[in-house]
């Protein structure tokens, strides 16, 4: 039984919401509270692991438990990626360029494995850890992608998620319009939601001189936070009557 949501609007809403959450959450933790970016990426990579394997060992798709994963996997690689582009002083392009790289490797070997990147032919255990993999590294590499279109590239927040929104539509567009690889369109759009959470993370919590609204990471969090948890609750109820119209 394929164990992950069906890819609708709803699902681009909540992957949105979720990886902005990580970018401010994962801020919170390392900055806000002050916990440092080592100690909070070990921190919240174990929370990541525990989330990953009940996601895996379960028989059908839970939308909470899938859904804890992806802000895992978000608040995680958030931290990751500052600890490597600040405390190890990578450097924004070093840093993406090293996930950009990373990232491809793990799409060649699934490809190498004979098993189909798309997500819903996902059946067995060992994609499904691939697909969270894939996942996690894309989710750092976002952070990194948009540290470095808000600080090195001189667009600003604001000019990266103007960016990375213009890049998104064009995705959007090749779909209606092309007959480019549904499979490629997917992953394409999921890899750049996450950057554009990023950035639109720093739009909410930086202060006004770095061209942000100043709403702090506690309180975008939990914006964010409850429109996750609303949005999760819709999802439930959807699939209660789903199956109430099957049994019935």
């Amino acid at each position: 039984m394929n164990k992950l949501p069906k890819i609708t609007l709803s699902f681009w809403i909540m992957k949105i919401a979720a990886t902005t959450l990580g970018e401010t959450a994962g801020d919170m933790f390392s900055m806000t509270l002050n916990i440092g970016y080592v100690v909070s990426s070990v921190l919240l990579f174990a929370g990541f692991l525990v989330s990953v394997v009940l996601q895996i060992r379960s028989k059908s798709y839970i939308p909470p438990l899938y859904w804890l994963v992806i802000v895992a996997t978000s608040t995680s690689g958030t931290t990751i990626s500052d600890m490597m582009d600040r405390t190890w002083e990578l450097g924004y392009p070093a840093g993406s360029a090293i996930l950009l790289s990373l990232l491809g490797a793990i799409f060649l070997y699934w490809r190498s494995t004979g098993e189909s990147l798309n997500v819903d032919e996902i059946r067995s255990s060992r994609v499904e850890f691939l697909y969270w993999t894939t996942i996690l590294v894309s989710n750092t590499l976002g952070t990194a992608l948009g540290d470095f279109l808000a600080d090195s590239s001189g667009l600003g927040f604001a000019g990266g998620a103007l960016l990375i929104a213009g890049l998104l539509a064009t995705v959007i567009a090749a779909y209606y319009t092309t007959s480019l690889s549904r499979v490629f369109l997917f992953w394409a759009a999921f890899v750049l939601t996450r950057p554009f959470g990023a950035q639109f993370g720093d739009v909410l919590t930086k202060s006004q001189e770095k061209g942000g609204l100043d709403l702090g990471t506690m309180g975008s969090s939990a914006v964010l936070g409850g429109i996750l948890v609303v949005m999760v609750i819709y999802t439930m109820v959807q699939q209660r009557r789903a199956t109430d119209d099957l049994v019935g």
